[in-house]
């Protein structure tokens, strides 16, 4: 359980969620109107002028008070953040790519960490008028209604989503599975195993913080897991916040999956 108390961190969740939903709606009206695009990093990952406005008007509603630091995908990263117990980590648009073609699977993600791991949480994607939100240790909601990741241990017909090249290595090993349409907001993703409509998503060796940090508390609320196969906890706010391979599903399923993947010594690096 968190060190903030439950009064305080119900507070900073209904501030979290009024700024998140504001930055959706925002970035919902910037997407009807003509962006300025560029590519950025090594990568050279796509990212636009409403990017930036949305982490504006984040940072502004969030960071502003309360001294917790900040680790943003479109902010320059300031590393006093690692001598924080808190730090607000967020992904202004997520699915910058469906985002810009002005497509539906993106969303606005935002999460408050304390001493590694995710206490509060919200992801809006306005365009599916979906809005998730989840508290450490009071459930995980899709518009104000209750979610759970799908029971049971049966890897045989599981909805499965994912990068290609992970799904068919698990082809190789595994029981016949449903492969899902692969949505382009990595959050989205692991927010469909929160409310039960895909069993499993595996996530590249390629994400960061701000692509995880929301969706990982809805997960976990859900009664779901994400975590590296071999087991063990994803932990934010890291000097190099980048994560190798992992999946999320109901704890039970998660369970069996390592349990195969262990057998079969599957090369998931």
């Amino acid at each position: 359980m968190p060190v903030i108390d439950t009064a305080e961190l119900a507070a900073i969740a209904m501030r979290l969620q009024a700024a998140v939903r504001e930055a959706g709606d925002l970035a919902a009206l910037l997407q009807r109107r003509p962006l300025k695009t560029w590519t950025k990093g090594e990568n050279s990952s796509v990212v636009c002028d409403a990017d930036l406005a949305v982490d504006e008007l984040l940072r502004e509603r969030l960071a502003a008070a309360d001294g917790i630091a900040w680790l943003s995908e479109e902010s320059a990263d300031d590393r006093s953040r690692l001598g924080a117990r808190r730090v607000w980590i967020v992904d202004p648009i997520d699915g910058t790519r469906a985002y810009i073609a002005g497509e539906a699977d993106w969303a606005v993600s935002a999460a408050l960490i304390e001493d590694g791991r995710p206490v509060a949480a919200c992801l809006y994607a306005p365009a599916g008028d979906a809005f998730f939100a989840a508290r450490a240790g009071a459930g995980a909601t899709c518009n104000g209604s209750a979610i759970a990741a799908t029971a049971g241990r049966e890897l045989a017909g599981a909805r499965i989503a994912g990068p290609r090249r992970l799904l068919e290595r698990l082809a190789a090993v595994a029981p016949p599975f449903t492969v899902m349409p692969r949505l382009r907001s990595l959050a989205l993703r692991l927010a469909g195993v929160a409310q039960g409509v895909c069993d499993i998503a595996l996530v590249g060796g390629d994400s960061y913080d701000w692509d995880l940090a929301a969706a990982d508390l809805l997960v976990h609320e859900a009664g779901g897991a994400l975590a590296p196969i071999a087991g063990g906890t994803v932990t934010y706010n890291r000097a190099v916040p980048r994560h190798g391979i992992l999946v999320a599903a109901g704890r039970d399923r998660y369970a069996a999956l390592s349990e195969l993947l262990g057998d079969k010594r599957l090369a998931l690096p």
